[in-house]
């Protein structure tokens, strides 16, 4: 329960409460494209055509069932982009580019990227203004963090000056075990001022809602995990001083 959770959730209430909201999915498995109700198998047109094809992202952009989100979604043809893109010219810029005339018709763009720091994620990171982390509360999710952050840094260096932190969130939290608190130490050391003081718990409606291709704030809006995404809805609004 991670990015993908985080990423089809946190829009679902951002867009609940008034702001046009676009997820940009650039995960081979599609995971947020089905999360939001739609059927991978039968997108014709997806994230792959726009960073290979040069697709325009107004034509490939979908409205979905739920309040203020669109989605540009993702199908298998992407698995093959990475290997496409290494010879490619300007190839770190290409989503930046595409979504350059679409970004003002949204409050905020949210990527949900592949687990894998490549090309395609390289991209997002492009375009990005900030990174929003998930951390699971497992020792080995410090491992991945460290190395992310070490990309960020390298982003920022060579492609992009403006990209910051904008926060890490804990999921899976489980406050009752101890090593819960010891991640929790540990990224609050690592990242001052930059944890969100919202937490994700193990929740079993938020587990099932993907499979309804349902955001748990519709699928069940009085579960605890739609509680806690709603929370981090606010949390991040206020930050970003829009609440």
């Amino acid at each position: 329960m991670g990015k993908t959770t985080t990423a089809v959730n946190l829009v679902a209430c951002i867009g609940s409460l008034g702001f046009k909201t676009l997820i940009v999915d650039i995960d081979p498995q599609g995971n947020a494209t089905s999360g939001l109700g739609l059927n991978k198998r039968e997108v014709k047109l997806s994230s792959y055509d726009v960073i290979i094809n040069g697709a325009k992202a107004r034509d490939v952009i979908v409205s979905t069932e739920y309040k203020n989100v669109d989605i540009l979604p993702a199908n298998m043809n992407l698995a093959g982009a990475e290997l496409e893109l290494v010879d490619g010219d300007r190839r770190e810029a290409r989503l930046k580019n595409a979504l350059s005339v679409v970004k003002a018709d949204y409050d905020f763009i949210f990527f949900d990227c592949p687990p894998a720091l490549g090309l395609i994620t390289l991209n997002a990171l492009c375009a990005s203004d900030t990174v929003l982390v998930p951390i699971q509360c497992e020792y080995y999710a410090l491992e991945g963090l460290s190395q992310l952050m070490s990309t960020v840094r390298q982003v920022k260096r060579l492609y992009n000056p403006h990209i910051e932190m904008e926060g890490v969130l804990l999921t899976m939290y489980d406050g009752r075990l101890n090593l819960t608190q010891q991640v929790v130490t540990e990224v609050k050391r690592f990242f001052p001022q930059k944890v969100y003081s919202s937490v994700i718990p193990r929740n079993v409606r938020l587990s099932e809602a993907p499979s309804f291709g349902q955001p748990v704030y519709y699928y069940d809006r009085a579960s605890r995990g739609s509680d806690a995404y709603m929370e981090l809805a606010l949390e991040f609004l206020r930050m970003n001083k829009k609440k």
